[in-house]
């Protein structure tokens, strides 16, 4: 029994680590079902196929659901979809998945598979939980503090035009529930950009600026024609409408106190 534990064991960590591409560490590469060539993973195929180089007809992405055949990197065998070799026995992948024909040697990316998104995830299934009306997993720390929006995460990135779902990239969710690329968000920090593409609310406490809007307008006498005048603006923080002085400067709204406001009349 021992001999047979330990060539189990041999078998599960031969070539580990050792094999793959820049996306997983795995022990078989795969047959693509739409165009019958063999390719590490689906996003080896993906990048390839779906490049500006290649006629814009001929661009597609691998239905990775469909994938039903596997080539060993070890022996070279080519057969249906499974954990193990059935020629030389080694292990394809610690972490697998028959749904996603996902496999991985990297389980410290602690993959699991969510039922709900119907693909796989990383960080630990015990961390997120899946959000039915928003349509994907999320953080466990927002479970009950996230603003719901229906589908949030099956669109593009604001910013770089990414299909967010299934990205490899970090996502967040911006206050008021879109979603962005955390990369994107950070530069349009980094640009003194703070409002959502999507609608314009601010993404972060913004209340420190606000008190510098104070001071700044406070010290910004209003041209002489524009003493008297009065004008409607809309908040994209709160969404309601006032009627205030108008400044050169900016607009305060009197609900929220936000200067994130536009002219409307």
């Amino acid at each position: 029994m021992a001999e047979v534990v330990t060539y189990s064991q041999e078998l599960l960590e031969r070539g580990s680590m050792q094999y793959g591409c820049a996306h997983y560490r795995r022990r078989c590469r795969i047959r693509a079902p739409c165009c019958n060539e063999i390719f590490d993973c689906r996003h080896c195929h993906n990048e390839i196929k779906n490049s500006i180089y290649v006629d814009q007809k001929e661009r597609h992405e691998i239905p990775r659901h469909e994938v039903d055949q596997v080539i060993c990197s070890l022996c070279g065998a080519e057969q249906e979809v499974r954990q193990e070799c059935m020629n030389c026995g080694v292990c394809f992948g610690k972490y697998f998945c028959e749904t996603c024909k996902l496999f991985d040697d990297d389980t410290s990316k602690k993959q699991y598979h969510c039922n709900g998104c119907g693909i796989c995830r990383i960080g630990g299934r015990e961390n997120f939980f899946h959000c039915h009306k928003c349509g994907c997993c999320y953080s466990a720390i927002l479970k009950n503090s996230h603003p719901c929006i229906e589908g949030a995460m099956h669109h593009d990135c604001p910013v770089c035009f990414e299909y967010l779902f299934d990205s490899t990239n970090d996502v967040s969710v911006m206050p008021c529930g879109h979603t962005i690329h955390q990369s994107c968000l950070n530069a349009m920090r980094d640009h003194f950009q703070f409002a959502c593409p999507l609608c314009s609310k601010s993404v972060c406490d913004m209340s420190k600026v606000w008190e510098k809007f104070d001071m700044e307008i406070a010290a910004t006498p209003v041209p002489e024609p524009y003493q008297n005048k009065l004008v409607w603006i809309l908040c994209n923080d709160c969404g309601k409408t006032s009627k205030v002085q108008y400044h050169v400067v900016a607009q305060k709204c009197l609900n929220c106190r936000s200067y994130n406001t536009r002219l409307i009349g």
